[in-house]
Parts: C-alpha cells; structure tokens; sequence
C-alpha cells in the first residue's frame, strides 16, 4: 500500500455548547476546549482503470476490492488488490447457466477467495475467478426498492444473516393514504442459506415521517450501521439515529436525536401533492459509521428557499448545467462526527473525499477519493482514514 506521511489532512477540534468559535480554514476551532477531533488519512490504493467504477466491497483480511463496471446492457465485476492490480474481471449478468440474473444489493466479500451475490436468481456464491459455487433460491421474489450499486451501501452481515433495507407495502395501500407510513416495511433480514427474506422494521412511532403528512418519495430510505448486536438507523431525511436490538424480537432500543448546521429537509405537506424535486434539493443523511464511540455522519445540507425556488425556474440547458455546478459548491456534502448523546463534536466537508462512500470493515474506514468533474482520469483511488481524538498537549 501506499503510505501517506502527512500528519493529518482534516483537523476539527471539539465543540462545546458555551465556547467560542472561530474559522481555522474551513476546519471549526473551539476556544476552551482540549481536545482534538480529526481524520487522519493513514493509506491509499490505486487502481488503474478508465471508466465508471462503482466499488462494492472492500476486504483488509485477504487485500481484496470488487468493484464493477455498470452500463446499459453490461455488468462487469473485477476483482483487485491492495497494490492496485486487477486480477480477473469476467460478467455474470443476464440469462446465463451462471448467471444472477440482476442484482438486487452490492457484493459481499466472504473469504479470501469467494464473495456473495443477491440477485434475481438467488443467492450466488462465486469465487474469485468468476466460478459458480453454490446457488440457493430465493423463496420469496421481490424487485428491489432502495438499490444503489455505490461504496458505502448495501447489505450488512449480522451473525449468519444480512441486514438489508428495502421497501415493502401491503397490498391495496398507497402513498395517498397516510396508512403507508404505518405500514410499510423497511427492514429485511436476508439468510444465503435458506433463502428466506424476514421484514423486521417499520417506520417508528415519533418518527417525523409518522406525523400524518406527505414526503417525496425516498424521503423516508434507511441509512444504517452495525455495531455488535445492534444496529443504528437513520430514516431518510430525519435527524435522528434509531437504536434497535438484532436480537429476537428487535426492539427499538432508543432514539438519538441530532442538530446539524443549516440542514434544511423537508418536514412534511398536508396534501399528497409534493414537489418530487424535493428529492434533490432537500437536506438528506447519506451515511452512518460508529467508530470508538463516535458516530460519523455523512450528509447532505439542503437548499436555502430562494435556490429551491431557482431550481423550479424556467432556464436554458445551459443555464441548467451553470446553476447546477454553482450548487454543488455551494451545498458541498459534509461529514459531521457525534458522541455518543448525539451532540456533535465537528462538521466540516473532507478534503479530496465522497463523504457518502464510507465503508467500515474488519474496523477500518474506507473512502473513495472524490472524482474531478473536469478531468477523466485513467485511475481511481481509495483510502483508508482513521478517526483521531487526541488531547491538546499531545496526549492519546
């Protein structure tokens, strides 16, 4: 692997509610407080190739990256190592005697030669010359609601089984009908062994997405990590991290509740006519990580009322393109850090990172580099950070 000797890339000291605040190069220093709160970029992995990758998984243990190519008609899936080499690429998509059909989650990576697919025609096992180990059919068949093929998302392993958000909705209810928030389900427990798909979460009560009201669609899409026999679930939009048991019978544990700067999401409209453009310019939770104790939030702040206003304006192609790069500057995706109680500890939007892309394995944090939307590169690249918390003085 490549090292990286810089002492450190991101420094955001620790906020507390009566200090002071003053501006330390886009980083927020607190007076009066000893402690420090940082990433640190530790090692990085280049991996030469043109294209569009999405990486799917990451694996310290065996030095193991998939990632895959998704086109039109084509799926391809690579598998690389930590010195950046590609070391077999083959496709396993459509109607083929080997095939998984389509996929319905990011790949797994279980051992040093073998990884998992969820797809159409069931649980694939595949190793890592692209040969079909074992196949266990599904025993219930749904289209995937939530699937991104993105670092960062997917499904997560829990004792034997995986922990996979999706959307289910009993028959003959809508979204026109606030039935929909109560009972739709938006959690699944996914086993490779049986086949079997188990729902084991709904909307809470409490939940903003419980008041009675309307939200775009995906307002409500559930953003969650693992730690231990836990699991701690953002929903959507909702500043809040839902505490549940993954033990039997899965019980809403508690509720954390967080403030982010200036995050402006949609609450709500009395009627079912809502804006679907909500779904870009409202502020969103696109991660979360539990790291020593901290949680890592990655998200995305939201539009001021007056740019909402000028997104729905009427512009030439061009002047599409112009407002939509000055937006994405202006509304950069942030990462903030919380304790524990939820209060947050530093916010600031990671240097030459894609905050949404964490990917936490074997106890690492994982990042993919941000791309250059102005230059295509013949590379990308992927690194591993770590959270710092540090004394003033120098001390651990």
């Amino acid at each position: 692997m490549h090292r990286i000797f810089i002492p450190f890339l991101f420094v955001v000291l620790l906020l507390s509610c009566d200090s002071g605040k003053k501006d330390n190069g886009g980083n927020k220093e607190i007076e009066g407080s000893n402690t420090a709160v940082y990433f640190e970029k530790l090692d990085s992995i280049k991996i030469d190739y043109l294209g569009n990758p999405s990486v799917h998984d990451i694996d310290p243990k065996s030095g193991t990256i998939l990632f895959m190519e998704h086109r039109q008609f084509t799926e391809d899936i690579m598998v690389a190592n930590f010195e950046g080499e590609i070391l077999d690429s083959f496709s396993k998509l459509g109607d083929v005697p080997d095939g998984y059909g389509r996929l319905m989650s990011t790949l797994r990576i279980l051992d040093d030669n073998t990884f998992l697919v969820y797809g159409y025609n069931g649980f694939m096992t595949y190793d890592f010359s692209g040969k079909l180990l074992s196949r266990v059919k599904l025993k219930t068949f749904q289209l995937p609601f939530f699937r991104r093929d993105a670092m960062g998302f997917g499904m997560e392993k829990s004792g034997n089984r995986y922990v996979y958000p999706d959307q289910e909705v009993p028959e003959g209810i809508s979204e026109s009908d606030t039935r929909f928030y109560e009972e739709m389900d938006l959690m699944f427990l996914l086993n490779p062994e049986s086949g079997s798909r188990e729902p084991f979460i709904k909307l809470p009560e409490g939940s903003l997405f419980r008041n009675g009201k309307f939200f775009y669609m995906n307002a409500w899409r559930p953003i969650f990590t693992i730690d231990d026999d836990q699991m701690y679930v953002v929903f959507g939009a909702e500043p809040v991290i839902y505490v549940y048991s993954l033990t039997e019978p899965y019980s809403l544990l508690s509720s954390i509740p967080f403030d982010l700067d200036d995050y402006r999401y949609f609450r709500g409209s009395i009627d079912n006519s809502v804006d679907h453009t909500l779904m870009f310019t409202s502020g969103n939770i696109l991660n979360i990580k539990k790291i020593d104790g901290y949680f890592v939030i990655a998200y995305f702040p939201g539009y001021s009322d007056a740019d909402k206003e000028a997104e729905n304006e009427n512009k030439t192609q061009q002047e599409n393109l112009l407002f939509r790069e000055r937006m994405l500057k202006k509304y950069a995706k942030r990462i903030a850090i919380l304790d524990a109680e939820g209060h947050k500890v530093s916010d600031f939007v990671p240097d030459g990172l894609t905050p949404e892309s964490m990917l936490l394995r074997n106890n690492e944090l994982w990042m993919q580099e941000k791309p250059d939307e102005e230059v295509e590169r013949d590379y990308f690249r992927l690194f591993r950070v770590e959270l710092r918390v540090e004394n003033k003085n120098g001390m651990d």
